[in-house]
């Protein structure tokens, strides 16, 4: 674990561990890779191990437990995943304008910590929704601000490998989160509520370590003149840059095919037979394959270009659709249906979450860093808000299986309409631009 200094004080130096040549690269290239990545990779880790705990149990208790309809369970899955839209351009925008990535991302773990609790104390749909709309505030906030400063941390020609081992230790809590719902909810008598608090407490120990040993400030240039603030409107106007402005649109698209992981973990159980007491082990299998693949694709990208990469991991996601549609047998469910399904869902993650920024982060001056993220991900946020919409309202009125073959023509057709957008600068090579690597305040990649 690498000590933070928040003052802003330059780099160590580098040491004789961090110029080490790893295997396989080529001399005098640095094999470490940034502070900032591990250190925000351990606290990701930490929060998921919090969030998915929640996110493991939730579908359940608010479908079986609550008695949601599915498409109250869609209005609310929704809300948990695009309400942090209407804030992340706040959280891109500000980080960029007064330099303070690492406090907008405290301030955005910290409120998601303190609504864990509160999940105790709810149990109407306004007041659950209203708890779960306050919580992904709080990851609006985070997001941009956490992922530009991975992205000034890292050079340019390996951003995809370093927002791959941040996605794979974020998503190693994932794998965690979900076991200890499920034996918490076996152990304790009343298994929610235990559940709740303990995410609570797990929670606040991330944003403890946030605090701790996260950098706050990056070291600017040497013999780098003071930047003027950033304004809002020239923070709007990144949208008039051609590549960015695709990559947005077609994030946006996709967004809008993509049925939610509570969705396709009540399609699953729904396809198996699957029993309540094993649900919350099926975003395990998610991020288990999320969390072995996000590695090995983010080199990839960096090698033969992040969009080919990033549209092959939304056709796993339109074959996972395909099994879930067609996987049974005439004589019952195959047995692998579960697991291929799992895989492919892993594996849409793996190719698409860090990849995505890593392409975004290409076609944005550092300057603009956060904001540009941010309108990425706002649009993708918004998108994702709306399909939750759509598919439960789809599920209520046709059922399931009619609602799922439509997202998956409807996924279809965007993919095909993104390969023709297909920004230049996401192509193969698009990490190496010719901006200078950031040096961030422990630059070690």
């Amino acid at each position: 674990m690498y000590v933070a200094d928040s003052r802003g004080t330059p780099a160590p130096a580098v040491t004789p561990e961090q110029q080490a040549v790893a295997p396989g690269t080529s001399p005098g290239r640095r094999a470490a890779l940034a502070p900032t990545v591990l250190a925000f990779g351990t606290v990701s880790l930490i929060t998921d191990v919090s969030s998915e705990m929640v996110t493991a149990v939730l579908p359940l208790y608010l479908v079986a437990g609550l008695g949601l309809t599915p498409l109250g369970f869609g209005l609310l899955d929704g809300l948990y995943n695009g309400v942090s839209a209407l804030v992340r351009l706040t959280g891109g925008h500000l980080g960029d304008r007064f330099g303070r990535h690492k406090a907008l991302a405290g301030l955005g773990y910290g409120l998601s910590a303190l609504c864990k609790p509160l999940l105790l104390l709810v149990h109407t749909l306004p007041a659950i929704g209203a708890v779960l709309a306050l919580d992904r505030t709080g990851k609006g906030l985070r997001t941009a601000p956490r992922d530009a400063l991975i992205s000034l941390a890292a050079a340019p020609e390996e951003r995809g490998r370093a927002f791959g081992v941040h996605r794979a230790m974020d998503t190693a809590g994932a794998l965690i989160g979900p076991v200890l719902a499920f034996l918490i909810l076996r152990a304790a008598a009343d298994g929610y509520d235990a559940v709740f608090t303990v995410s609570a407490c797990v929670a606040a120990l991330g944003v403890l370590v946030l605090v701790l040993f996260v950098p706050g400030r990056r070291t600017r240039r040497p013999g780098a003149t003071p930047a003027e603030p950033v304004s809002l409107k020239a923070s709007l106007g990144l949208l008039g840059r051609r590549d960015l402005r695709r990559i947005g649109l077609c994030a946006l698209l996709l967004g809008l095919c993509t049925v939610s992981d509570g969705f396709v973990f009540l399609l699953l159980q729904h396809a198996t037979g699957l029993a309540d007491r094993w649900f919350a082990l099926l975003p395990l299998g998610t991020a288990g394959a999320f969390f072995l693949l996000a590695l090995p694709l983010g080199r990839l990208a960096d090698r033969i270009g992040r969009w080919r990469v990033f549209l092959g991991g939304h056709l796993a996601l339109l074959l996972a659709y395909g099994l879930l549609l067609t996987g049974g047998t005439p004589h019952g469910v195959d047995a692998a249906l579960p697991y291929a399904v799992l895989l492919l869902h892993g594996g849409f993650y793996a190719a698409t979450d860090g990849v995505l920024m890593a392409a975004a982060a290409g076609a944005v001056p550092e300057e603009h860093r956060g904001g540009g993220l941010a309108l990425v991900q706002t649009g993708q946020a918004l998108a994702r808000f709306a399909a939750s919409l759509g598919f439960g309202a789809a599920w209520t009125v046709w059922g399931a299986r009619p609602a799922l073959a439509v997202a998956a023509v409807l996924l279809a057709g965007a993919a095909a309409v993104c390969a023709r957008l297909r920004p230049v600068e996401a192509g193969p090579g698009a990490g190496a631009e010719a901006e200078e690597p950031a040096a961030g305040p422990a630059s070690g990649a």
